[in-house]
């Protein structure tokens, strides 16, 4: 690197070492360096929008320094500038947040143009200037800081620029792996239900999720679910996942369990009789539209189909949980089955007073499944002289293995 240029680690970095956290997020600004003077020091080109290089050693990112123009609608409608003029201040200027927009140089002085600080230690997510409002992306972004520092609070003033920002319709633009990179990485922080308080609160969500949306003011059965609010248990499932540090697939399928609920009819409400089905079909557009991985969907579809069934595990016959874990390809994925009853158990607790509730269904149902595992589906075959009816000899030692497992329950002190 030339004497002229000088290089200031930005960012999550810095952020985070003032909050004393260990952070994996190492980016850094050059001033007055151009694309010929980086290549010629050994970096890599990795940028598409503007010049970003991988350190010939590190494969830390650097960044010219630059600054943006709006030119259209949506997270791609940016023109940059970068020449070796633009100053830190004026990269600076650019970023999301105050508490993202401070810099450290190599002697370990942190340059803090906009109050991140301050910021910090109020605790408050606060937009650095007007040019937040040019980025749709920026409304995920903060939503989901505030899942991960779950104790800030949104400023005033950002919360209603956000609010101009959904009226304005800039977030229909997003495109759809845009809206689902933010979400999973904010589903997978601390306190997930923050980042859809906030979507909430700006009226993204109603755009974005509005098959979630809907969920809030949806009245439940007060004994079954004392916080009553639909959309307030949907959160508190979320949240329950997180505390049990659950995969991505989970916390996904917490988000889409109940969506059915929504349309119940306004008749039968507080019950939701037939909520499983409707959920499924809601499940299934919002993955869609969302683009959502398949490993997500499909646990999401499952637990939305099954969790009322898992529910009530105990009170099912022995033939009718054999359907079930054959149903939910048990056998063939036992692990996939293992996320489907933590989720189920999140369901459970994920309501007011029932946190530290006992989930009986889920080690139950392991039970189950393992006695079915026990069946050598094989050594029948080889002893069956009617090929037609292998399927069925099988399926009945599955009865019998559930049935004995059942029993045996049954007869343990509660």
């Amino acid at each position: 690197m030339p004497a002229a240029a000088q290089v200031y680690c930005v960012g999550g970095a810095v952020r985070d070492s003032l909050l004393g956290r260990q952070s994996d997020d190492q980016d850094f600004v050059v001033v007055g360096a151009t694309p010929e003077v980086m290549l010629a020091a050994g970096f890599r080109p990795v940028g598409k929008d503007f010049p970003v290089f991988l350190h010939p050693h590190t494969q830390a990112e650097y960044a010219l320094a630059r600054t943006e123009r709006k030119s259209g609608r949506g997270y791609h409608g940016f023109t940059f500038h970068t020449t070796p003029d633009v100053t830190l201040e004026q990269d600076l200027a650019r970023r999301d947040l105050t508490i993202n927009a401070m810099a450290r140089d190599v002697g370990g002085h942190i340059i803090d143009p906009f109050n991140g600080q301050a910021d910090l230690a109020a605790k408050i997510l606060r937009h650095v200037g007007p040019a937040f409002a040019e980025d749709p992306v920026r409304i995920l972004r903060l939503a989901r800081f505030a899942a991960r520092f779950a104790d800030f609070t949104v400023a005033a003033e950002t919360l209603s620029l956000m609010q101009g920002m959904v009226q304005a319709g800039e977030v229909d633009h997003l495109v759809a792996e845009r809206v689902w990179q933010e979400l999973a990485k904010g589903l997978l922080e601390v306190k997930p239900s923050r980042m859809f308080d906030v979507l909430r609160a700006c009226g993204a969500l109603q755009r974005l999720l509005p098959e979630v949306d809907a969920l809030f003011g949806v009245p439940q059965r007060a004994e079954y679910h004392p916080e009553i609010d639909t959309g307030i248990h949907t959160l508190m499932v979320l949240d329950q996942a997180a505390r049990c540090d659950l995969p991505l697939s989970v916390r996904y399928a917490a988000l889409c369990h109940d969506l059915g609920k929504a349309t119940t009819p306004a008749d039968i409400l507080p019950r939701h009789h037939g909520h499983e089905g409707r959920s499924v079909g809601l499940c299934k557009i919002m993955s869609q539209r969302l683009r959502v991985p398949n490993e997500c969907r499909e646990l999401a579809v499952l637990v939305a189909r099954e969790h009322g069934n898992v529910h009530r595990a105990a009170e099912l016959k022995a033939s009718t949980v054999v359907d079930l874990l054959e149903r939910c390809d048990a056998l063939r994925r036992p692990q996939r089955f293992q996320e489907l009853l933590a989720a189920c158990q999140c369901d459970f607790n994920g309501r007011l007073g029932w946190e530290a509730r006992p989930y009986p269904q889920r080690p139950y149902l392991q039970r189950m499944l393992a006695a079915v595992q026990q069946v050598n589906a094989g050594a029948i075959a080889a002893s069956c002289s009617s090929p037609g009816k292998i399927p069925e000899r099988i399926r009945r030692a599955r009865i019998a293995a559930v049935a004995a497992v059942s029993e045996e329950t049954a007869k343990q002190p509660e």
